[in-house]
């Protein structure tokens, strides 16, 4: 441990991110401090219920890390390997085939690895501790403040803090005001979620429902309205079910319906929902078997620096904007972070500028397509159940579908399509909108194609960027139902 209490590079919070962080920057020569409120045999542990997750991941997501990390990773962490996910309609007549070989992870197994590599790679780490906020010199982030395991309030300061602290960080909630980053994340822009891990026989097969060689995404504005429900399958007869909802469509489909569900009673009818599963019994390892927690769907913070401090993962808000999932853009911005981190030390600038670079390559490698998909993703919360089964089954074949997923613009065969959608003034406006989607993503594309190189062209970007997002929520507003 250091004795001055002084390092390199404090990482707050040893989730995904935050343990790849600490591993990529101790590789490099640097001192490291890994900070997390957990018990070191309950690391990357989210809330009270445990590592509440869907627990999916991508293989290419899999694949960048063990290139980082020179390492392997096999069963038991990797829990289940799945060959795609399906979106199905609400009707259940229409799926598209997305994404391509993943996994679903035993996420205690999977964080319990990643915190060895970082302890092997020579990371400091405290465990139990409760950090409050960062220390501040002026507008720059030069440390952390909080809580120890016996309650005594300790200060640690470095030249970068890494903030890994998950969507409702104190880091970058308490940030000085500054051009860079929002302290605060729109409440709309926030799923609430939740899942079960079961035990289960099965009644009969109905791949609708349950597919033991794929993740399934349902698509029902009226059981997961602003969302959708999911059914991951796990190893030895198990799976993940769950749902997000957003609270504004939720409040909207209870008004129409008029109902009053909330989170907990939706999860619950959409278990009872499906047909092929009998005998479901929790699986509680390490008291994980049930859960609930806040996950946002927009892009990620425009920048992800400002003097002294980066961000990585659920703090800058990562997640897919359409899928929700956040496990891969962890992984992939944990990695960047700590070297970039390693090389700005390595350089003498913890400014602003000479963190920049970490935005230019998490950009290039995940970031640029999520603007594109934060719009995509308003426009479907704009949807109800009819046309979004009208529109799987009309407007989209299934690798336009995944294209769009991907952050991809789809040629869409427009002049074609146009001919199936004159039965009613209904269906030509969800098309004409779909166009108009579409050549937003693409407009949003083309702006990140070009994140500006420096921080002084940054002010103009952002600009553009809350320009069209905003746009897209005046003219699409919430309407499950």
């Amino acid at each position: 441990m250091n004795k001055s209490g002084d390092y390199d590079i404090i990482v707050a919070g040893a989730g995904l991110a935050g343990m790849l962080a600490a591993t990529m920057a101790s590789r490099a020569g640097r001192s490291v401090l890994l900070l997390d409120r957990n018990k070191q045999d309950e690391v990357g542990k989210k809330t009270v219920w445990g590592w509440t997750c869907g627990d999916a991941v991508a293989g290419s997501h899999i694949d960048f890390i063990s290139k980082h990390l020179g390492a392997t990773f096999g069963f038991p962490e990797l829990d289940r390997r799945v060959d795609g996910v399906y979106a199905i309609s609400p009707d259940l007549k229409t799926r598209f085939m997305f994404e391509g070989v993943g996994y679903t992870l035993d996420r205690p197994e999977f964080e319990s690895k990643l915190l060895q590599f970082a302890l092997k790679a020579g990371s400091d780490y405290i465990s139990e501790f409760d950090i409050a906020g960062p220390i501040l010199d002026g507008k720059r982030v030069v440390g952390v403040h909080g809580r120890d395991r016996d309650k005594n309030v300790r200060e640690f300061r470095s030249k970068i803090v890494i903030d890994a602290l998950g969507v409702s960080t104190v880091i970058r909630r308490n940030l000085p005001e500054n051009p860079y980053i929002d302290r605060n994340i729109d409440i709309d822009d926030i799923e609430s979620t939740g899942r079960y891990i079961y035990e289960f026989d099965l009644d009969h097969e109905d791949l609708r429902y349950y597919d033991p060689d794929n993740a399934l995404i349902h698509l029902n504005n009226e059981i997961a309205p602003g969302g959708y429900g999911w059914v991951f399958p796990k190893s030895g007869n198990r799976i993940n079910i769950g749902l997000g909802v957003q609270k504004k469509s939720l409040d909207i489909r209870n008004s129409k319906m008029s109902r009053t569900d909330n989170l907990q009673a939706l999860i619950d009818s959409y278990v009872k929902w499906n047909p092929v599963f009998k005998n479901l019994k929790i699986f509680n390892k390490n008291n994980n078997g049930k859960g609930i927690w806040s996950v946002t769907v927009r892009r990620q913070m425009e920048s992800l620096v400002m003097d002294g401090y980066m961000g990585a993962g659920d703090s800058m808000v990562m997640p897919n904007p359409i899928s929700a999932g956040g496990i891969g853009p962890a992984l992939i911005a944990g990695t960047l972070a700590g070297e970039n981190a390693a090389l700005a030390i390595e350089s003498g600038d913890t400014s602003v500028k000479g963190l920049w670079k970490y935005n230019l390559d998490f950009n290039q490698a995940y970031g640029k397509r999520t603007a594109g998909m934060e719009v995509f993703r308003i426009y479907l919360q704009s949807l109800n159940n009819d046309i979004l089964n009208y529109g799987m089954r009309t407007f989209l074949t299934s690798k336009e579908a995944s294209d769009i997923t991907l952050g991809l613009i789809p040629e869409l065969s427009l002049a074609s399509k146009f001919k199936m959608v004159l039965k009613g003034a209904t269906n030509i406006r969800a098309f004409t909108n779909l166009v108009y989607v579409v050549g937003k993503m693409k407009e949003m594309n083309e702006v990140y194609d070009n994140y500006p190189d420096t921080p002084e062209k940054f002010p103009q970007f952002k600009k553009s960027v809350v320009s069209t997002i905003e746009e897209a929520k005046e003219r699409f507003k919430p309407n499950p139902v």
